[in-house]
């Protein structure tokens, strides 16, 4: 702000005196066509400075290509993705929905990634704010003393001098510095906002997974618990054969390890369920109650064919791919702020309102004082910054770029790994379904045989062994492929369709915010 004159002695004690200087021609030595002429200008050069509001030196923004194929192996472009499904009706569970609503609600991940859009959105109010004029009211007071020994009289002197002010400065953003900034601010917002739906569709697929390992953990433990009794109840006839003489130590024995093995196997998955219990109340944000149950019925909507789509639709559907391109956006409008750097600044600054050298007199008439300063900086010379700041912005966008791309790529490749391990469970269940057949055909043939004395108990073990396993074997399978579908869901970016078009501040009339 330019120093404001101040009224001096002289001129106060020549109106004491009752002479009808005018105060304006005592004040400033021009006329008032001179002021007026001043005002002109200023108001020129603010017109000028608005007519220059669409002027930008920034790259346009163009959209990488794919690198990917056209399509999924053994998906279903023809039908529409499943991901445009918000995540209560895929999910048709009345508990998991329960869960999930709960983990949107307390999970502590939620809680971060909403604050970080907040944080984000405070961002474009600061950029934005750049772009209108800074307006302050000041006052202030100034009451010093000069010994004599440094006053020009020889005699001391006390001095002093009020001011009330409104000062102002505007930035004119004349080749689009500021206004390439507030785009920045943008895109890293809707990058956050995006960032935030990848973390609940994360959260989303976490419970979903957690869940059916519980329930798998349900069915195996109702599993084991049924083998236990039935080797119990072999091992109490098998000890009393052997007490009253009929049997042999060894078949005793043997059905002995048999109950053994079963009872080590429900400790073990009843400990693995509790560690499994735990990471769902992390989850959750708090303990919750879940009910013993087995695995969702065949009929589920995690068992159902579930199309694809086409590749493109990630570049809307995945959260992680969209962030990714509101990052390359943001530094492609760098770019612009970093080419403005070059360009001549210009700056207007001002100030009006009344000044004295005493408080009684401040806003007595005659008072008034105004200042106003445009100021235009050209770069010269300083050292090679803004060459550096412009080739800093480049590398970062072919970084971002690359990044992009990585992304695109990355989620390609995770859909294509559920929908091919999605196909390989589907026949490894049919196997595992016939395998389980024939040894449960197995273990009554054996069961017959030993007690018609045909064969051992050995050839019992075996048998019922090989059964538990199958049987043990089947539940994993089914839930890793209910598995998958939750997964698929995920990787194509399924869950929250609804917040794919995030607010933007109502000064943003681009039509490409969101890709």
């Amino acid at each position: 702000m330019a120093v404001l004159r101040t009224i001096d002695r002289s001129e106060r004690e020549a109106r004491e005196d009752g002479r009808q200087t005018p105060p304006f021609r005592r004040r400033f030595p021009f006329d008032r066509k001179i002021k007026d002429a001043a005002w002109a200008r200023m108001a020129m050069l603010l017109a000028m400075g608005l007519a220059a509001a669409g002027c930008s030196v920034g790259p346009t923004y163009q959209h990488p290509p794919l690198p990917i194929p056209s399509a999924f192996p053994q998906g279903d472009g023809a039908a529409a993705p499943v991901a445009t499904l918000p995540w209560r009706d895929f999910f048709d569970d009345p508990e998991l929905q329960r869960l999930i609503e709960a983990a949107l609600q307390g999970n502590r991940d939620i809680r971060a990634a909403a604050a970080r859009v907040a944080e984000a959105r405070a961002g474009i109010a600061l950029a934005n704010a750049q772009l209108f004029p800074q307006l302050d009211a000041v006052a202030t007071g100034t009451r010093s003393r000069t010994p004599a020994d440094l006053s020009p009289t020889g005699e001391a002197s006390t001095a002093g001098n009020s001011q009330a002010v409104l000062s102002a400065a505007w930035e004119l953003d004349f080749w689009g510095r500021l206004r390439s900034q507030r785009e920045a601010a943008l895109q890293l917002y809707l990058a956050t906002a995006e960032g935030h739906r990848a973390v609940q569709v994360s959260l989303v697929e976490q419970v979903a997974l957690a869940y059916l390992l519980d329930r798998e953990f349900g069915e195996r433990i109702a599993l084991a618990r049924q083998t236990l009794a039935g080797r119990e109840e072999s091992l109490r006839i098998l000890r009393r054969r052997y007490e009253v003489g009929s049997g042999s130590k060894l078949d005793m024995t043997q059905a002995q390890l048999l109950r053994d093995q079963a009872q080590a196997a429900l400790q073990g998955l009843d400990g693995d369920r509790e560690v499994n219990r735990n990471a769902i109340f992390l989850l959750v944000g708090r303990p919750v109650e879940l009910a013993d149950d087995r695995l969702p019925p065949a009929a589920s909507a995690e068992a159902r064919p579930l199309p694809a789509g086409l590749p493109s639709d990630l570049l809307v559907n995945r959260p992680d791919i969209v962030a990714a391109e509101h990052q390359l956006r943001a530094a492609n409008a760098n770019i612009g702020a970093a080419r403005a750097a070059f360009f001549p600044n210009i700056a207007l600054t001002g100030a009006y309102g009344t000044a004295s050298d005493a408080l009684e007199r401040l806003f007595k008439s005659g008072s008034s004082a105004w200042s106003f300063t445009p100021t235009l900086v050209t770069p010269l010379f300083n050292g090679g910054r803004n060459v550096a700041n412009l080739n800093l912005a480049e590398a970062r966008r072919n970084e971002a770029v690359a990044v992009y791309e990585r992304t695109i790529q990355r989620a390609f490749r995770d859909v294509s790994d559920v929908l091919t391990r999605r196909r390989q469970l589907e026949g490894q269940i049919v196997t595992a379904q016939d395998t389980l057949a024939a040894l449960t055909e197995r273990a009554r043939l054996a069961d017959l045989r030993f007690a018609n004395g045909r064969s051992s108990y050995l050839e019992v073990l075996d048998a019922q062994r090989d059964l538990f396993d199958a049987q043990q074997r089947l539940v994993q399978l089914r839930r890793s492929y209910l598995a998958t579908a939750v997964s698929l869901y995920a990787a194509l970016g399924g869950g929250f369709p609804e917040q794919r078009s995030v607010a933007v501040p109502r000064w943003s009339t681009r039509k490409d915010q969101a890709p």
